[in-house]
């Protein structure tokens, strides 16, 4: 499989290259990006023919967005346009005379933090005025009006505990409704979730139209609790996109990645499973990184997956993963395995 093959994903004939580039890195995700090292990133998989990329105003409060839209807007005029996916519910403020803000929410599991972010706090709003303030935020960040993709960001329980029920009426009372419109002015061509909790898509299907959501470290080597998702998602022709193929990094670890599962240090039991597929792979003579990043697309719901990368070089030894042939026989064995 190529990376720059194409999938439609929205009913506006929307098309995702099979792999996309995530952006977190850019924000600082684990440690400092420069922003030599981002644009040399971002230029290498452009050369490379990835045509997808996703961001959000959280990665790196703010820079992330900053540092895609300044690569993007100097790609020359006769390049083919990609696809830019960004999300919204939250909203990046900073206090100031005549404005409250809610108090900081408490770090929850799910937040890595940023080594070398923007100076803003993070608010979140799923409300209908959120949603369309996010919107124009990111367009101005980005200094691009296209954004093709709206994921409504980390909302469910595992991240927002006792204040979950409080955001998830906001989103569907009419965080969905500015999301419908602007899909059907023509502002984007779809909208979906961007979570980590598969019951959050599972529940949204039910309260919205969904066209394409990102759904980052559930269908993987190590974990495939969204299984029943992806047979609703495909049913309901609702595409998927799976993002932390690799756990946070620890089915990467052999290739420089940090050995983090869950956006925290991988626990020993996690560590002794990542051993036991290792040793499977070696056996087949296939790479970790190479059965982590084309496992997904194994799922006929799946129409993209979204890597990480923070350098020339890590971008190269994803797309060697991803191109790379790999025998039914290693499959075979790791279903063995159990």
């Amino acid at each position: 499989m190529k990376v720059s093959e194409r999938r439609t994903v929205t009913r506006s004939g929307l098309e995702l290259t099979a792999l996309g580039l995530g952006s977190a890195p850019f924000g600082g995700l684990y440690q400092p990006t420069s922003t030599a090292e981002a644009l040399a990133t971002l230029e290498a998989a452009w050369r490379a023919g990835i045509r997808y990329f996703d961001t959000a105003p959280m990665y790196g409060l703010g820079r992330s967005e900053h540092l895609l839209g300044h690569f993007l807007r100097d790609l020359p005029e006769q390049e083919s346009r990609p696809a830019i996916s960004t999300k919204v519910g939250r909203l990046m403020a900073r206090p100031r005379p005549g404005r409250d803000l809610p108090p900081e929410a408490p770090k929850n599991p799910l937040d890595p933090g940023w080594c070398n972010g923007l100076n803003f706090r993070e608010v979140f709003d799923y409300s209908y005025d959120g949603i369309m303030r996010s919107f124009d935020d990111s367009q101005q960040r980005l200094g691009l009006p296209e954004i093709d993709l709206l994921y409504v960001h980390d909302i469910g329980r595992v991240t927002h505990a006792d204040r979950h029920e409080l955001h998830w009426k906001a989103l569907v009372s009419g965080g969905f409704k500015a999301l419908a419109e602007l899909r059907a002015a023509g502002l984007i061509k779809g909208f979906g979730l961007g979570v980590n909790e598969a019951q959050a898509i599972e529940e949204a299907m039910q309260e919205a139209d969904l066209d394409c959501c990102l759904l980052a470290g559930r269908y993987t080597l190590l974990d495939r609790s969204a299984e029943r998702l992806l047979e609703k998602t495909r049913a309901n022709k609702v595409s998927i996109v799976i993002g932390g193929v690799f756990n946070s990094g620890i089915l990467a670890a052999n290739g420089g990645g940090p050995r983090k599962f869950d956006y925290v240090d991988a626990p020993e039991d996690i560590v002794r499973k990542v051993g036991r597929l290792a040793e499977i792979c070696e056996r087949h003579d296939v790479p970790l990184g190479a059965a982590a990043v084309q496992f997904p697309l194994r799922n006929p719901a799946v129409s993209s997956v979204v890597v990480g990368a923070k350098s020339p070089d890590q971008i190269a030894a994803n797309i060697d993963w991803f191109e790379r042939d790999i025998p039914e026989a290693l499959w075979d064995a790791i279903e063995a395995a159990g």
